[in-house]
């Protein structure tokens, strides 16, 4: 330790002085103890100054050392060691010791640590330094993420996330690599977070949840009549975007950008898109078709809607599409029977968004006549993986019906399902395409209000419909207000029953999840115009109080039917809807509009309710309609 110039050595050791000294030792001995006397003179070293020192004094007795040392002009720090014990004193800021005690700090009271090894890696003040083994350091590094004692500047924090650039990243246990968590999708407004380490953003599929409403989906073509899918019969994605702000978005389909477009702040916009003939056209086989959909990703949540065709024509549908956030692993099927007249097939068609995605089929009771191919068996079984993208669409055989077939998948999956083309019922004219985003089996619910689109021109009286009601699971048992008179147990998943033509209007609800397809009658069954279009009937639990959704003004009637609690208030464009229908001992009513262009003549339309309602949304003309679910809170179950 030094202190003033001098350094104290313990027991058996003798401490010097610095400067040039001279002097001279006298040594005794008696009765076997050596004494040394020592006088030391110091001259000026050329400094100008001098000092002089008491000559110090040491004697030896065996083991034992004893050392005097003066230093002129201040007051002589001194040592005394007798045998077994030393005795310590300090004078001038100079230690000494007693009684095998070790020095220590004279400011903090602690004892100092001893210099490091050459060569050892510490860490001090976020900064590896390597020791230099005389208490000071070779070298220093500033390390940006962590430092390791013996190690050195890691890569990152051991088991932490951190971003590289957009890419949220996951430490490794021993801090000198990272592997990537999610590469964060600038195209939906997302980035990566240094403060959390993670990818952040209104579009995070985490911020969203399982809602209707998301940033990133996949339209995708399915078989329409081949007289229907070209020239100017167009195949549309309609995005609604209820913002306050503008919404960017891009639809690629692999690689390929294939538009970029904007939607106004509280706006809906129509995207046409090139048809898909490896889709669309032809009676089957079942297929995979590599990078079949398109994706379409937006900076801010959007509702997407597709519209197979988008156009007033003779074969039309629309599907509400439900973004990645809403999809899941498992779902069942509603479709219709092979149409044994044009030998027509029903299909269903599953995307993946995830490379390895494994799909297992499990064909309902009528769902095991099928049109092999794309590894699916006649039966209608099969393990099948997609990539991100792939397209596997199934298409029955005659005498098949799809509708039941179960859909399994380890990544989450979208699944649209109808027909072709098809009569409904199968022996009333004319046939038309058919399709609907299916729900996944976590959004199916088991409470549903039941009601039939109206006829053209005005929306009454109501048109006839098919109604099927079809089990996720096995024994569910069915309850009808008022009774529809059909069987009420369905043994096993995939069991359905179904209403033929009917107009009632009824609530049904089960003991276990379920699910409810209607399909518009053909114009040959004496409802007036339209044929026949598809739609899921939406849960009371998964109503809304808002809407904004489109209808094109292109048709020569659209409506929109709303389902609303007895006593709920809404408008319809800023305008209230007046004398809805009570719908018998339900506890709900009907209030049907008919949709003019929207106040801007764009076909856009808003609805507000002071409670939530259910909203389903067609349009009629001769041979021809759609229908689609204008939107749900899949995430209100």
């Amino acid at each position: 330790m030094l202190r003033s110039g001098l350094i104290l050595v313990g027991v058996g050791a003798v401490v010097s002085g610095c400067g040039s000294s001279e002097g001279m030792m006298t040594s005794a001995t008696t009765s076997g103890v050596t004494t040394v006397d020592l006088t030391a003179t110091t001259t000026d070293t050329g400094t100008g100054t001098g000092t002089s020192e008491a000559p110090p004094t040491t004697s030896e007795a065996g083991s034992e050392t004893v050392t005097t040392m003066g230093m002129t002009g201040t007051s002589a720090p001194t040592s005394t060691t007798t045998e077994g014990s030393t005795e310590s004193t300090t004078t001038m800021g100079v230690e000494t010791m007693s009684g095998g005690e070790t020095a220590t700090d004279s400011e903090s009271g602690t004892e100092p640590p001893p210099p490091c090894m050459q060569g050892e890696v510490v860490c001090e003040g976020g900064e590896a330094k390597v020791c230099d083994g005389m208490g000071g350091f070779e070298s220093s590094e500033p390390c940006e993420a962590a430092c390791e004692p013996g190690v050195g500047c890691l890569h990152c924090v051991p088991d932490a996330p951190y971003c590289e650039g957009d890419v949220a990243m996951k430490c490794a246990p021993d801090g000198m690599s990272g592997e990537v968590v999610e590469d964060c999708d600038e195209l939906q407004g997302i980035s990566c977070n240094p403060d959390i380490g993670l990818c952040d953003g209104a579009c995070v599929i985490e911020n969203l949840q399982l809602n209707y409403i998301g940033c990133d989906y996949y339209p995708t073509i399915t078989l329409q009549h081949d007289s229907y899918n070209s020239g100017t019969k167009v195949f549309a994605a309609v995005v609604a975007n209820t913002a306050d702000a503008p919404a960017a978005i891009t639809i690629t389909r692999g690689a390929m950008l294939i538009k970029e477009e904007t939607v106004a702040a509280k706006s809906v916009k129509a995207i046409t898109l090139p048809w898909i003939p490896a889709l669309t056209k032809g009676l089957g086989p079942s297929a995979v078709v590599a990078e079949g959909a398109y994706r379409l990703r937006s900076d801010r949540p959007v509702t997407v809607y597709q519209y197979n065709l988008l156009y007033a024509s003779a074969s039309n549908d629309a599907s509400l599409l439900l973004p990645v956030n809403a999809w899941t692993g498992d779902y069942v099927v509603a479709s219709y029977p092979h149409f044994p007249q044009l030998d027509y097939p029903g299909f269903y068609a599953v995307t993946a968004r995830e490379d390895g995605t494994t799909v297992t089929l499990a064909p309902s009771t009528t769902g095991n006549k099928v049109q092999a191919g794309g590894g699916v068996a006649a039966d209608g079984t099969g393990v099948v993986v997609l990539d991100a993208g792939d397209v596997l669409q199934v298409a029955s055989a005659p005498g098949g019906d799809l509708t039941g077939t179960g859909i399994s998948a380890d990544k989450p999956v979208q699944v649209i399902a109808g027909h072709k083309c098809t009569n409904v019922p199968t022996n009333v004219e004319a046939c038309d395409h058919l399709e609907e985003a299916m729900f996944p089996y976590e959004a199916l619910a088991t409470e549903y209000i039941v009601v039939p689109p109206g006829q053209s021109p005005n929306g009454t009286p109501d048109h006839g419909q098919v109604v099927r009601f079809i089990a996720a699971e096995p024994n569910t048992t069915l309850t009808f207000v008022p009774d529809q008179g059909v069987p009420k147990v369905l043994a096993k998943a995939g069991d359905f029953v179904e209403l033929v033509s009917t107009t009632a209007r009824f609530k049904v609800s089960a003991d276990k999840r379920f699910m409810v397809a209607q399909y518009m009658v053909g114009q040959g069954g004496g409802f007036g115009e339209a044929d026949p279009s598809m739609l899921l009937a939406t849960a009371t639990e998964q109503y809304r109080k808002d809407y904004l959704f489109h209808a094109p003004p292109t048709w020569e009637s659209n409506f929109v039917d709303i389902i609303l609690k007895n006593g709920t208030t809404v408008s319809v464009d800023g305008q209230p809807v007046l004398a809805p229908v009570q719908i018998g001992m339900t506890g709900y009513s009907l209030a049907r509009v008919k949709l003019d262009a929207g106040p801007l003549g764009d076909g856009n339309h808003t609805i507000l309710g002071s409670d939530r309602v259910g909203i389903g949304v067609y349009g009629l003309q001769d041979f021809g309609s759609y229908w689609v679910v204008g939107g749900l809170d899949l995430d209100h179950l």
